[in-house]
């Protein structure tokens, strides 16, 4: 009986070696997480990335702060669009898609490595603007529905008149933030975050440094992996 329950333990110490050896070999980093930050124009969606990646940054994780559009070709084009106007609402979503589709590389390689990406609009803003616009709701969706889908997304909506407030404060606008259009885009956040229970809606209208620390412990509610993956 002795010699059975040393073989045993024996070959229970030579299978623990090979697994540990197969997971050295074999394993790799989970993926990191993708959040994202949406909301009117004067929501706070820039202040928030900012303040949730330096902050991400201190605990020394390892951080990709992205916006859309983004500071590529496609990207830098919208920007200089938006200042003059004169784009069809169609044609302006059909852009920011094609900035969205050509910035999947950089949020896949970032996931990859383990960082936590976090971007500054992304799919709900084509869905909320182009609505707002008067264009088809489900053609939008259609249209992003290959995208990378977020592991978290914050829909920043304080009172309108907090936005319109800080809107004022702003020394330029673009063809988005007509006051003719930011009711309707206002409205179209709501409607996304009553129909969505994923969406995780904060009032910003608190301090940042207040809503910033609501944002963390949102965060931190959200199960993550840990340790290894194998591939």
């Amino acid at each position: 009986m002795t010699k059975i329950f040393l073989v045993i333990g024996h070959w229970s110490m030579v299978i623990s070696s090979v697994e540990i050896l197969f997971r050295r070999r074999y394993a790799r980093p989970m993926q990191g997480q993708f959040i994202v930050f949406e909301g009117p124009d004067g929501a706070g969606t820039t202040t928030h990335s900012v303040l949730l990646a330096e902050t991400l940054k201190r605990e020394g994780k390892p951080v990709l702060l992205t916006a859309e559009p983004t500071d590529g070709l496609i990207g830098r084009g919208i920007r200089e669009l938006l200042k003059v106007g004169g784009i069809s609402g169609s044609a302006l979503q059909l852009l920011f898609c094609a900035d969205r589709a050509d910035h999947q590389d950089a949020i896949e390689q970032a996931l990859e490595r383990g960082d936590t990406v976090i971007c500054d609009r992304y799919i709900p803003s084509t869905i909320a603007y182009g609505s707002a616009l008067g264009l088809d709701v489900l053609w939008l969706r259609d249209v992003n529905r290959k995208f990378r889908t977020p592991d978290i997304t914050f829909v920043l909506l304080p009172p309108l008149q907090v936005c319109i407030d800080r809107l004022k404060l702003r020394s330029s606008s673009d063809a988005l933030e007509h006051d003719s259009l930011r009711e309707h885009v206002y409205d179209a956040y709501q409607r996304l975050a009553e129909a969505d229970p994923l969406l995780t809606v904060i009032d910003t209208s608190e301090s940042s440094k207040d809503v910033a620390k609501k944002i963390r412990v949102h965060i931190n509610l959200v199960p993550q992996p840990s340790g290894l993956q194998l591939l």
